[in-house]
């Protein structure tokens, strides 16, 4: 079954549901795109990885491909009492190591990376690590000659640095192709409404090709049975809704229970 929002469902959001949407995200955007694509060009997943320490018992929340392995807690000699001094026990922190996919278009024959598409994650956009390391990679991208297509379905925290006028939104796609740098194109859109139809540029002679992002959305929601796991009986994830936004969200929830 289809998801009750109209575009984005902020339910996914949440932290039980995110890392998992993302891959699936990733993998259907490479699939929607490889047939528009050939047979001049070719999708490829890479993986950035870097380490990051984990602060607070975050490093399950929100890391794509992040993979922590529990092991049964061993009582430490050291939490026992050494002669007249006690010993105590202390935690450390312990880097992570964070995996982050994100796709490339490509030209068949010389390989070269013709457009970028990121996916942020909470890693990407929360200040720390994550966002450090993908904002240094985000500058090369756009000091390059490729194209840069990034896609932000989180609320929380801060957008990653543009100027111009924008408008509130929930959620942003930001098309940068390479001819036209500094300015770029930004589609935003609230809960509210579907999500945009955007141009994935190409090199100059092919132009671009339209990606559905509302409908590569919605089959990712119906493959992965959200429909059967989101409780909508419970509050969407923070950042809180306005006041409106909130009595809207209500009427659509009760209006399609």
């Amino acid at each position: 079954m289809p998801s009750p929002f109209p575009g984005m469902d902020p339910y996914l959001e949440q932290a039980t549901f995110w890392s998992s949407f993302h891959s699936r995200l990733i993998v259907a955007l490479a699939d929607a795109l490889a047939p528009q694509l050939r047979p001049r060009y070719y999708v490829e997943v890479e993986t950035r990885t870097y380490t990051d320490t984990p602060d607070g018992g975050e490093v399950l929340v929100g890391i794509p491909d992040a993979v922590v392995l529990s092991r049964q807690a061993i009582p430490s000699p050291l939490a026992q009492s050494s002669g007249s001094m006690a010993v105590q026990p202390v935690t450390l922190p312990i880097p992570t190591e964070v995996k982050e996919r994100y796709l490339e278009i490509r030209e068949v024959g010389s390989n070269a990376v013709i457009t970028v598409i990121e996916v942020l994650s909470p890693k990407k956009k929360r200040s720390g690590k994550g966002r450090t390391v993908y904002q240094e990679k985000r500058q090369a991208i756009l000091g390059s000659a490729s194209h840069l297509v990034e896609i932000d379905l989180l609320r929380g925290d801060s957008p990653l640095p543009m100027e111009g006028q924008i408008n509130l939104a929930h959620y942003r796609i930001l098309v940068s192709r390479a001819e036209t740098r500094p300015h770029a194109e930004l589609y935003a859109v609230t809960v509210r409404e579907a999500l945009p139809c955007f141009p994935l540029p190409l090199q100059a002679a092919d132009g671009s090709v339209l990606v559905d992002l509302s409908a590569i959305v919605g089959g990712v929601y119906d493959r992965a049975s959200y429909d059967l796991r989101i409780d909508y009986s419970q509050s969407p994830p923070p950042p809180p809704f306005s006041e409106d936004d909130q009595v809207w969200m209500q009427n659509l929830l009760n209006s399609t229970s």
